[in-house]
C-alpha cells in the first residue's frame, strides 16, 4: 500500500515547502501527542466476563513492526484487580474470545492458518487446539450451547457447499478476469465486490469437530443467532423477502428448534425486526424493531409461546445498542449514544432509562456474569485510550483492570473537551466541544480547526480521537458539534436533517463557529481552518462554495457530486431514493443543487483532497471530481490518494497510512498558517 500525491501549484515557494516538509519533532514545540505516537498505542476490545465473574478476557492489539498491520492476542484479568493481565494465547492473529457456560474453556477464532479457524483453550492452560477445519467459508459469529460441548455458528459460505470442510473443486481451464452481478447489493465497504457466499447457522460438535447445517439459502442470510437458556431453541433474524439484494428493509426474528430443525416466525410487528435476545427465564424474548428506514427503533419485548409484542422503549428519546437481560428481576441493560458520551443505561418499566456507568466517556463492549450481578466493559474518553474495567452490575466498585496505556498518555500532555451550548435558527439547543491547544497561554492568539463529523447519524464527544489531540499539540484549537442528523439528542433532532443537507448541518456548523469566536476571545478570527470526513467531507466542500473566511481545508473521503455519488457507491437505488426524496430523475433538482460540484466555481480556499482508491461508500471519483473542479477554477489544491484503503482509513486503517494521513493534515494547516 502506497500514498500518491499530486500537486497543483509547482511553483510554490521553496520556503513554503520546506517549512511543510519539517519533520514532525522540528514543527512540535510540546509534549503533545505526535502522529507517530500511534505506532505505540496498544488497543483493547471485546471484554468477555467469566460465569463466575472472577476474570475477563479480551483482545489486546498493537502496530506490527513493520507498521503494515495489527496484531492481536487474548489476554485475561481477575476482576479483584489483585493481578496484572496475563497473554493467555501466543499467537497474533487470536480475536473472539467466548467462555464456554462452565467456564473451564475459552473458544476463539485465530488466523494461525491460511483461514480463520475456531479453537479452543482450558482456562486452566494448555495448547490451543483448533477444532474446525474450514476449506471454504468463513466463521463470523458463535455461540456456545449450554452442554458446554456444542457451538452454533454463523458460517458465511456458498449455500451449494454441503461439506465446508472439503476443498472446492478448481478447473485447470483458464477462466476470464470476470465478475457478473444481479443484484443491487454487490459491493461493501471494506470487502470489495461480494461473491455468492450467505451467512447460515451450523452447529459443531466441539469433541469431534463434526459440522451439521441448521439453516442456509441462496437468498437470504440469518443472523445475530442466540440459543436459549436451556438449550433447546435458536432465535435469529432474516430477510426472507427474496429483497434483501435489492434494498429490501424488511426482517423479522425466527424460532429454530434444535432437535426437529423446525423454523418458526416470530409474530413481530411489520418493519425491521432484528437483534433478538432471550430473557433469562427463556419465556421472552427482547428485540429492536423499526416501523420503516427512518422512524425512531424501539426495544419490544414478545411471549416465546407466541402473543403481542409490548413496546418498552420508544428510540424517542434515545436509540438503544447491545440491548441485553443478564438476570431475572433486572431491567434490560443497553447502551446508547447520550450527548456526546455512551453509557450503558438500565431500562426501567416505565420506559425511562437510568445511567449505570459511563458518565463523561464511551462504553464499547458489555459483558455479564452468568448470575448477572457483575458486569465489565470497555471505557474510553478524549484523554483516555480504552481500557478493560469491571463494577457490580448496579455500577457500584468500578474499577479499572487494565491500564496498558497509562505510561505513553502520562508522558504527553493531553486536554479535555470544553462543552458548550448555543440555539439554532429553529430555538434548538445544540452541543459545541472544544479543545484548547497544547501549551495555551493567556493573552496569546492561536488558530481554529473546525472539524465535522460524518454522518450526518452518529456523534462525537467524549471518545478517544487522537486527530484532536494531535492538532491540539501542533498549535491548532478545536471545535466540532454534533449538529442536526447527530444521535444522542432524541429521534426529532436526528430527523432534523433528512432531505436537508447542505441546510441544517452547515448553518449549525457555521454558527458553532460564530458562537466559539464570540466566547473564545484567544482565537484568530484570520487564522480559521476547515476539515471533516464522510458526510462531514461534503460539508467542508459544501461551505468552501460559500464563504473564503477559512485559510485552507482539508477534505477527506467526501462527497462532491450526489449524482455520481448516487450510482457508483454501495447504497441501493431504494435506500438513495429513500434518503434524497426520489431517483435522480425524479429529484434531479435536490440532487444537483445540494452537490458541491455545482458551485465549485465559487471556491478560493486552498484545499487537500484525502481519498482512499478502495473506498466503496464514497468512491474515489467524489474526490477525483472535486480535485478536477479546483484544478479547473485555479484554487490550489493537491490530491493525497491512500492505495489499498477503504473508507474507514481514519480508524482502521493501514497503521502507516493511518499516521500518514495525520501528517498530511497537520502539515497542510501549518503551512497555510505561516505568518504572510
Amino acid at each position: 500500500m502506497s500514498i500518491h500525491l499530486v500537486s497543483v501549484r509547482l511553483c510554490v515557494a521553496a520556503a513554503a515547502l520546506a517549512f511543510a516538509l519539517l519533520p514532525w519533532p522540528v514543527l512540535a514545540e510540546t509534549n503533545g501527542l505526535k502522529p507517530a505516537d500511534y505506532h505505540d498505542f496498544q488497543f483493547v476490545s471485546d471484554p468477555q466476563l467469566a460465569p463466575d465473574g472472577n476474570n475477563v478476557a479480551f483482545v489486546r492489539a498493537t502496530v506490527s513492526e513493520d507498521r503494515r498491520s495489527r496484531e492481536s492476542s487474548i489476554w485475561v484479568v481477575a476482576t479483584d484487580g489483585a493481578s496484572e493481565p496475563r497473554r493467555f494465547t501466543g499467537e497474533t492473529s487470536d480475536r473472539s474470545p467466548r467462555w464456554s457456560p462452565d467456564g473451564r474453556h475459552i473458544a476463539f477464532l485465530s488466523g494461525r492458518t491460511d483461514r480463520a479457524q475456531l479453537h479452543l483453550i482450558p482456562f486452566t492452560g494448555g495448547e490451543a487446539q483448533a477444532v474446525t477445519r474450514l476449506e471454504q467459508g468463513s466463521i463470523s459469529d458463535f455461540v456456545w450451547l449450554p452442554d458446554n460441548r456444542h457451538l452454533l455458528l454463523t458460517l458465511s459460505i456458498d449455500p451449494e457447499v454441503e461439506d465446508p470442510y472439503s476443498q472446492a473443486d478448481e478447473s485447470d481451464d483458464p477462466k476470464p478476469d470476470l465478475k457478473r452481478f444481479r443484484h443491487a447489493v454487490y459491493k461493501a465497504d471494506g470487502r470489495g465486490y461480494l461473491d455468492e457466499s450467505r451467512a447460515g447457522l451450523w452447529l459443531l460438535d466441539s469433541e469431534d469437530g463434526s459440522l451439521r447445517r441448521l439453516t442456509g439459502h441462496a437468498d437470504w442470510n440469518y443472523r445475530n443467532a442466540v440459543v436459549s437458556p436451556d438449550g433447546a431453541m435458536v432465535a435469529f433474524d432474516a430477510d426472507r423477502s427474496g429483497e434483501e439484494y435489492m434494498g429490501g428493509f424488511e426482517r423479522s426474528v425466527y424460532l429454530l428448534t434444535l432437535e426437529s430443525g423446525e423454523i418458526m416466525t416470530v409474530d413481530t410487528p411489520a418493519g425491521r425486526a432484528f437483534e433478538p435476545a432471550f430473557s433469562p427465564d427463556g419465556r421472552h424474548l427482547l428485540f429492536r424493531h423499526q416501523a420503516e428506514r427512518y422512524a425512531p427503533t424501539t426495544v419490544q419485548r414478545i411471549p416465546v409461546a407466541g402473543g403481542s409484542s409490548e413496546v418498552l422503549h420508544d428510540g424517542m428519546a434515545l436509540t438503544a445498542m447491545d440491548v441485553q437481560l443478564p438476570a431475572t428481576g433486572q431491567g434490560p441493560f443497553l447502551r446508547a449514544d447520550e450527548r456526546g458520551a455512551r453509557p450503558v443505561l438500565r431500562l426501567a418499566r416505565d420506559g425511562s432509562t437510568r445511567r449505570v456507568v459511563g458518565s463523561d466517556a464511551t462504553v464499547n463492549g458489555m459483558s455479564f456474569s452468568a448470575d448477572g450481578r457483575r458486569m465489565a466493559w470497555i471505557e474510553e474518553d478524549e484523554v483516555r485510550l480504552a481500557e478493560v474495567w469491571t463494577a457490580r452490575s448496579d455500577g457500584s466498585r468500578a474499577r479499572q483492570l487494565t491500564r496498558f496505556n497509562a505510561e505513553l498518555l502520562e508522558a504527553r500532555v493531553l486536554n479535555a473537551l470544553e462543552r458548550f451550548t448555543f440555539t439554532n435558527e429553529d430555538d434548538i439547543e445544540v452541543d459545541g466541544f472544544l479543545l484548547r491547544p497544547i501549551g495555551f497561554q493567556e493573552g496569546q492568539r492561536y488558530p481554529l480547526v473546525l472539524n465535522i463529523k460524518g454522518g450526518p447519524a452518529g456523534m462525537w464527544g467524549h471518545q478517544w480521537f487522537q486527530e484532536f489531540q494531535m492538532l491540539a499539540a501542533a498549535g491548532f484549537g478545536v471545535v466540532f458539534t454534533n449538529y442536526r442528523g447527530s444521535t444522542g439528542y432524541g429521534h426529532e433532532f436526528q430527523s432534523a436533517v433528512r432531505l436537508d443537507y447542505g441546510g441544517a448541518d452547515y448553518r449549525d456548523n457555521m454558527l458553532l463557529l460564530e458562537t466559539a469566536l464570540e466566547r473564545y476571545d484567544w482565537i484568530d478570527p484570520e487564522r480559521l481552518f476547515l476539515t471533516g470526513g464522510s458526510h462531514g467531507g461534503f460539508l467542508t466542500n459544501w461551505i468552501t462554495t460559500r464563504t473564503d473566511r477559512f485559510r485552507a481545508a482539508v477534505t477527506q473521503r467526501s462527497v462532491s457530486n450526489w449524482i455520481s455519488e448516487a450510482g457508483t457507491q454501495e447504497y441501493t437505488p431504494a435506500a438513495m431514493e429513500a434518503e434524497f426524496g426520489g431517483t435522480i430523475w425524479t429529484n434531479y433538482d435536490y440532487y444537483w443543487g445540494r452537490s458541491p460540484l455545482k458551485y465549485a466555481d465559487q471556491v478560493v480556499t486552498p484545499t487537500l483532497v484525502i481519498h482512499s482508491d478502495g473506498d466503496k461508500i464514497t468512491p474515489i471519483g467524489q474526490g477525483q471530481e472535486w480535485y478536477f473542479a479546483l484544478l479547473a477554477n485555479g484554487v490550489e489544491t493537491e490530491l493525497a490518494m491512500f492505495q489499498g484503503e477503504n473508507h474507514g482509513l481514519s480508524r482502521g486503517g493501514t497503521p502507516v497510512n493511518l499516521v500518514a494521513r495525520l501528517e498530511l493534515i497537520i502539515e497542510w494547516f501549518q503551512r497555510f498558517d505561516r505568518d504572510e
